[in-house]
C-alpha cells in the first residue's frame, strides 16, 4: 500500500525539480564539453552523408514529343494533330550535369503502335540521360490521331491571269508535267486538280511558280503535300499561232420553212489557223436544222482542215411554215 503511493509521489517530485531554473541549468552545464563535442561531431557526420543530396538541383526543358509507331502492314500511317507537340520535362541532377543538357538530350516518346485509324489519348515515356533523375513531366498524355497516307499523281494545270495579246493563242507548259500529291487519304480524295499559283507570262517567258491543290469547287485542300511543291511554268507562243475573229453565218431553210429571227451567240468566232490559211477565210458557215417554232440549238460551224474555232455557237430561231411556192424573205 505505501509503495504503490510512493511512486506517484516520487515522479511529481522529480517534475517539479526540472520545473526550477536552477536545476535544469546545472544539468545543462555538467560535463558541457563533451556535450558539446558530441554535438560537432553529429553536425559533420550530417554533413557529409547529405552533401550528394544538397549539390542536386532542378532545372525544366521543353522536350519535343517523337511518335512511335512499329504497326506492320502495307498502310502507310502518320499522326496529325498532336496536342501538345511537346512536354514540359523537369529533371534533378548536378548543375554542372543539367548546364550540358538542352531539350533534344531529352527523349519524350509516344507510342502508337497498334492503335486503330481515329484519334488517341496516350501516355508519354521520358528517357533522361546518365546522371539525372526525372521529377515530373506535364503534360503526362498527349492527343492526336492516327490517319492512313495516300499518294497519288496528278497531272498540273496552268493557271493564267491573263489570256494574251488577242494576236495568238496562249500556250504554256509545265516542268514536270505531273506531281505526286501525299498526305491523310481523307484529304487526298477530296483533291480534284493540282494547279499553279496564278501567273502572268509574256511570250517566252518562264517562271517558278507554286503548286496549289483544290477540290471540286476549287478551295485549297489542306493537309497534303505536292512533291515538288513548284514547277517551272513556260510560255511557248511566240506569235507564230495568229487568231482571228471571224463572223459566223447560218444556211438557208428548206423549202417550205421561213425564219423569221435568228440570233446568234456569239455572232463571231475566234479561230486559230496558219497564217496563210486565216487571210483567206472571210467567215464561218454555220450550218443548223431547221423545224417549225421557236428554240434555240447549236450551231455546226465548217472550218476548213488546219483551223479551229474557240468558241461554240447557238442559234435562237423563230421558224414558220409557209405556202409551197412562197418565195422565201
Amino acid at each position: 500500500m505505501s509503495g504503490s503511493g510512493a511512486g506517484p509521489g516520487r515522479l511529481s517530485e522529480q517534475l517539479r525539480r526540472w520545473l526550477r531554473p536552477a536545476f535544469v541549468w546545472r544539468r545543462l552545464s555538467h560535463n558541457v564539453l563533451p556535450k558539446l563535442a558530441a554535438l560537432a561531431v553529429a553536425s559533420v557526420l550530417w554533413y557529409m552523408t547529405t552533401g550528394d543530396r544538397r549539390a542536386n538541383v532542378e532545372q525544366g526543358f521543353d522536350v519535343p514529343v517523337t511518335v512511335r509507331d512499329t504497326t506492320g502492314g502495307d498502310e502507310r500511317r502518320a499522326v496529325a494533330s498532336l496536342n501538345p507537340d511537346t512536354v514540359r520535362v523537369t529533371l534533378s541532377g548536378r548543375p554542372e550535369r543539367l548546364s550540358e543538357l538542352r531539350g533534344a538530350n531529352i527523349e519524350a516518346v509516344v507510342d502508337v503502335t497498334g492503335v486503330p485509324e481515329g484519334g488517341f489519348n496516350r501516355p508519354v515515356t521520358v528517357t533522361v540521360p546518365a546522371g539525372t533523375t526525372l521529377t515530373r513531366r506535364s503534360p503526362e498524355r498527349v492527343q492526336g490521331s492516327v490517319e492512313t497516307q495516300l499518294a497519288r499523281t496528278v497531272t498540273v494545270t496552268a493557271s493564267i491571269t491573263a489570256e494574251g495579246d488577242g494576236a495568238s493563242l496562249p500556250r504554256y507548259s509545265t516542268s514536270p508535267a505531273d506531281v505526286s500529291l501525299s498526305g491523310p487519304s481523307r484529304a487526298v480524295t477530296t483533291v480534284t486538280r493540282v494547279v499553279t499559283t496564278p501567273t502572268a507570262l509574256q511570250p517566252g517567258e518562264s517562271r517558278e511558280v507554286r503548286l496549289l491543290a483544290l477540290d471540286s469547287r476549287g478551295l485549297p485542300v489542306e493537309d497534303v503535300q505536292t512533291r515538288p511543291s513548284s514547277v517551272t511554268l513556260r510560255r511557248l507562243d511566240r506569235g507564230e499561232v495568229p487568231l482571228k475573229t471571224l463572223r459566223v453565218t447560218l444556211n438557208s431553210p428548206p423549202a417550205g420553212l421561213r425564219v423569221t429571227s435568228a440570233t446568234l451567240d456569239p455572232a463571231s468566232v475566234r479561230v486559230v489557223a496558219s497564217p496563210a490559211l486565216l487571210a483567206r477565210l472571210r467567215e464561218v458557215a454555220g450550218r443548223v436544222a431547221y423545224r417549225p417554232g421557236t428554240y434555240s440549238v447549236p450551231v455546226q460551224l465548217g472550218l476548213p482542215a488546219g483551223a479551229q474555232a474557240l468558241d461554240t455557237v447557238r442559234a435562237q430561231l423563230v421558224v414558220t411554215r409557209v405556202a409551197t411556192g412562197t418565195p422565201d424573205d
